[in-house]
């Protein structure tokens, strides 16, 4: 095996390990602070505060591991999120709720997929970033099961949840130790490249991150809603974490072709094919409220943002030099951890107070935008003009 598939397919196990933790989260954090707020609205206020926690952190986590290299840094990253574990579980204990130590643990894992793209070829960095996501499946399906498991492990609701996932951060941590990329060179640690604001104003950076955001925005916007939603329409909490399973597995099993899809058809009709699916996502939402139809919609929502989210990376990667590659990245990051933290507290209060109809119709405008964004930047290209 070539030092890129090794590296590849041990940041593709990090993932996993990445997305039990967050599937778990998904799956439980709105309902605890369901359980421990008297205002409904502020259900998913929990949510809100670990996408917070990785929005505040995810800037100096990228010039971290500038610094560092990877290989330290996302280790470094993981005892975040042992400290968090733990964080979470004393404070379901103590009934008030901490989540934003664990937002950092989380900025951290994202760069698995820009790691595993630094140290490939171009021709192959659409396949390695697929590759990596694709890790994620293993954490859709243990994640919720995880959470069914231990929910109810101790006396204190979700608090078993919360302090078995010490135990995916400690596994990544032995994974990290295998991994073999080579540390930043030289120039690259002391040269900063152009200003950041000559990168954000190029039109294929401008696409990627606003692809990356509103992707993200809206699949968060939905995903952190549907178990309340799922429990007002009175479905058990079983379905949910079922559904949300379901939805996990979409987001990552298309992985596995994304890469190939790309690098066969280009990025634009498998970006455009992404927003299609949000739409369809989106009517099937509104057509009912039964649980196979929470079932597709978060389906075809998790595919819409596989192929949305793994374009606008691979696009993102055309956009830097390997310089400049810690703040593009950095802001990029930022821009998602921003959307989805508004997305993450604005769902709780929709949800609450005007049903989940109406957070379908907030979603249409940025899957809206999301297409015509990717429309004028294929128009660019096929026009000749600097992109």
């Amino acid at each position: 095996m070539t030092s890129t598939g090794r590296n590849v397919g041990l940041l593709a196990a990090c993932q996993a390990m990445l997305f039990t933790n967050n599937t778990t989260l998904v799956a439980i954090n709105g309902l605890a602070g369901l359980a421990l707020t008297p205002v409904k609205a502020l259900a998913t206020l929990p949510v809100t505060c670990w996408i917070l926690g990785g929005a505040i952190a995810t800037m100096p986590a990228s010039l971290h591991m500038k610094r560092v290299g990877r290989q330290r840094g996302l280790t470094q990253g993981v005892y975040w999120g042992i400290a968090g574990a733990l964080a979470c579980g004393g404070a379901m204990w103590l009934q008030s709720f901490w989540t934003l130590i664990w937002g950092v643990f989380n900025a951290y894992g994202q760069y698995y997929r820009f790691a595993a793209a630094d140290a490939a070829s171009a021709d192959f960095r659409p396949t390695a970033i697929s590759l990596v996501l694709a890790g994620g499946l293993v954490g859709g399906i243990l994640g919720p099961g995880v959470s069914r498991w231990t929910i109810d492990l101790f006396d204190v609701r979700f608090m078993g949840s919360y302090l078995s996932l010490t135990a995916f951060a400690l596994a990544t941590v032995a994974l990290l130790r295998f991994i073999r990329i080579p540390p930043p060179a030289a120039g690259e640690q002391s040269s900063s490249g152009r200003p950041l604001l000559q990168i954000a104003v190029q039109p294929r950076f401008i696409v990627a991150v606003l692809c990356g955001a509103t992707s993200y925005g809206v699949m968060n916007f939905l995903m952190t809603s549907t178990p309340i939603a799922m429990g007002v329409c009175g479905h058990p909490y079983a379905d949910a974490a079922f559904v949300i399973s379901a939805h996990v597995v979409g987001m990552f099993a298309p992985s596995f072709v994304t890469g190939s899809l790309i690098r066969r058809l280009g990025l634009a009709p498998v970006m455009l094919a992404g927003v299609l699916l949000n739409f369809a996502s989106i009517g099937t939402a509104l057509s009912g409220v039964s649980v196979a139809q929470f079932w597709w919609a978060l389906v075809l929502l998790g595919i819409g943002w596989n192929f949305t989210y793994i374009g606008g990376t691979t696009l993102l990667t055309e956009a830097y030099r390997p310089e400049e590659r810690a703040k593009a990245q950095g802001a990029n990051e930022i821009a998602i951890f921003a959307v989805q933290a508004i997305s993450a507290f604005s769902s709780g209060v929709l949800v609450n107070a005007r049903g989940w109809d109406t957070l379908n119709y907030v979603a249409l405008p940025l899957v809206v935008l999301a297409g015509a964004a990717i429309a004028w930047l294929a128009w660019r290209r096929a026009s000749m003009m600097p992109a």
